[in-house]
């Protein structure tokens, strides 16, 4: 499992235009600047759901570890860029750079994990990536998933972010439609609470099994 460093998308972060080269050269629109702006219909979905202590996986610029802040919930940004950390604490939220599989804060004792914007592809592994998050969260804990549209089933791919002035480092991705995330959550000691969607956003409501 190739894991991207995080500096990868220091760019999009930034909201300079950019995208994801695949290894046949097919590339991937990012929405930076969804990252970057404030919370739309789609986000509310995710925010909605939190009640509770939130940790925002790949939490990027922090839109949504703020907009948890502002509502009184306790919540937690980790990346491993450190310019995304930057960025969120300068929304007033709290952030740690951290990869996601080494130790983390409150371990076992998180009511809700994030995991927006694809970040089911942390790592190219979204298997590897659950059983993580698994340990993350208290026992009636849950998982916010961001997925892809209905028929995209699992993906993997080896990316790089273009452009890219350092000239790119591959690393691996995935990505996992709506229609595969049961098979998924059953691997991994999880079962889908539900499934919406907001425009062409699609999102999934993991809790344990």
């Amino acid at each position: 499992m190739k894991l991207a460093t995080g500096r990868e998308f220091d760019r999009g972060l930034l909201g300079h235009h950019c995208w994801l080269e695949l290894a046949n050269g097919d590339r991937i629109e990012l929405p930076v600047g969804r990252w970057a702006d404030g919370c739309g219909a789609g986000d509310a979905v995710l925010l909605n759901a939190c009640a509770g202590p939130t940790l925002d996986v790949g939490c990027g610029p922090g839109r949504l570890t703020a907009a948890l802040t502002r509502r009184g919930v306790v919540a937690l940004g980790v990346d491993s860029s450190p310019v995304a950390v930057r960025l969120t604490r300068r929304r007033g939220a709290s952030a740690l750079q951290r990869n996601v599989f080494t130790r983390l804060p409150g371990e076992g004792r998180w009511n809700h994990v994030l995991l927006a914007d694809g970040n089911i592809g942390i790592g190219g592994d979204p298997d590897a990536l659950l059983r993580r998050v698994r340990e993350l969260l208290t026992p009636d804990g849950d998982v916010l998933v961001e997925l892809e549209e209905p028929g995209q089933g699992v993906r993997r791919d080896h990316v790089r972010l273009r452009p890219d002035p350092a000239g790119g480092r591959w690393f691996t991705w995935a990505w996992v439609g709506v229609d595969a995330i049961a098979e998924i959550a059953v691997r991994t000691g999880f079962r889908v609470v539900w499934t919406t969607s907001r425009g062409r956003r699609w999102f999934a409501k993991l809790a344990r099994a």
